[in-house]
């Protein structure tokens, strides 16, 4: 909206201008994206606290975390409704990638609010059944990658891009909605399930957010995706701001779950992000440096199923518990080593993600 204010300013007052450049509009969704954070996290904890609006602890966890019961939660909300004013505020709302990613966040982020409700309600960890919960994120997902598939107007739009290899882009066709389907229901999932302690899912999520967000913007730049030789898809480059918005929001949301947490993002906040960076990786082409970048989310929903498969075909488990973030603390790492490591491991598999783009 400030956009086409600031557009019609700038026929009276040259200064505005400035606001057409998708570079600032990126950095000022950063910054207001994280100063609304800051200012109403405080606010928005103390009425959770008295709502009595508080995380639900598993029995058969580490007992460690027995102590975080009652502490508030669905503090993902604050993330997706700042997400949501920061985007329509500084982006380009004849964009229809700026329409389609919010849409899709803010789906997803009804299915968790609806399971995060449910947990409260019951004062139990039995959220959402797991086939609706299933069945909605599988309507969104296929809503939206269908979308994408009818609209694709170049082969660009539906190819596979092998990182690496800059020459080998592997035509898609139906499949492409197949793909598109198993990014955005397969990280919603990973993101939800890294998200079990304080700060782990949410800074790597704002790390491999600002990556994908840099990557939007080369992708919708002629001349920065011809130097590069990746795929230009015109319009990509408006997800930036999203992605800004992300990243102030992520960041101020961790002022306050950083250990020991004041507030959980819940599965609200961590089944959207996870669909969202799965549509970007999706609208950028770039599904194959997402998982690599989010090696994390992949790490741990690997450790699920190995842990799963493992205990029902031999009756052994490979982890002392699942998802692998709990292995570590069962062993005796402290939770603050745990995510501090997983962290850095983030920060080193979003700058390999990143290489790709001049590599060849």
């Amino acid at each position: 909206m400030l956009l086409w204010l600031t557009e019609y300013l700038s026929q009276y007052i040259g200064g505005f201008s400035v606001f057409q450049y998708l570079t600032l509009r990126t950095m000022v969704s950063v910054i207001t994206a994280l100063a609304v954070s800051l200012m109403i996290g405080p606010s928005m904890i103390a009425w959770l606290g008295r709502s009595q609006i508080g995380q639900q602890v598993r029995d058969d966890g580490p007992t460690s975390h027995f102590s975080k019961a009652g502490t508030p939660t669905m503090g993902g909300a604050l993330i997706l409704v700042i997400i949501l004013l920061t985007t329509l505020l500084w982006g380009d709302l004849s964009n229809r990638y700026i329409w389609l990613i919010l849409a899709v966040t803010l789906a997803f982020g009804a299915v968790g609010w609806v399971d995060d409700y449910l947990k409260i309600s019951r004062k139990n960890s039995d959220g959402l059944a797991g086939r609706w919960k299933y069945f909605w994120q599988s309507v969104f997902a296929l809503a939206a990658v269908l979308y994408l598939y009818q609209v694709a107007d170049v082969p660009a739009q539906t190819a596979l891009y092998v990182p690496f290899f800059k020459s080998v882009a592997i035509p898609l066709g139906i499949w492409f909605v197949l793909l598109g389907y198993l990014m955005i229901v397969g990280m919603s999932n990973a993101v939800n399930l890294t998200d079990g302690l304080d700060g782990l899912a949410i800074l790597p999520a704002v790390m491999v957010g600002a990556a994908l967000g840099l990557i939007a913007y080369v992708t919708g730049n002629v001349e920065f995706s011809n130097y590069l030789q990746i795929p230009y898809i015109a319009g990509a480059g408006e997800l930036a701001v999203f992605c800004g918005a992300l990243i102030g929001a992520g960041l101020g949301f961790l002022w306050f779950n950083t250990y020991p947490a004041q507030i959980f993002m819940g599965d609200v906040g961590a089944l959207a992000l996870g669909a969202a960076l799965g549509l970007l990786a999706i609208i950028v082409r770039h599904e194959i440096v997402l998982l690599i970048m989010g090696g994390l989310f992949v790490l741990e929903t690997a450790s699920v199923i190995i842990q799963v498969i493992s205990f029902r075909l031999t009756g052994r488990r490979v982890f002392r518990m699942a998802p692998i973030h709990h292995h570590f603390e069962l062993k005796g790492w402290p939770e603050p080593r745990v995510i501090v490591r997983f962290w850095i491991i983030t920060l080193v598999l979003v700058t390999i993600g990143l290489s790709t783009l001049k590599l060849r």
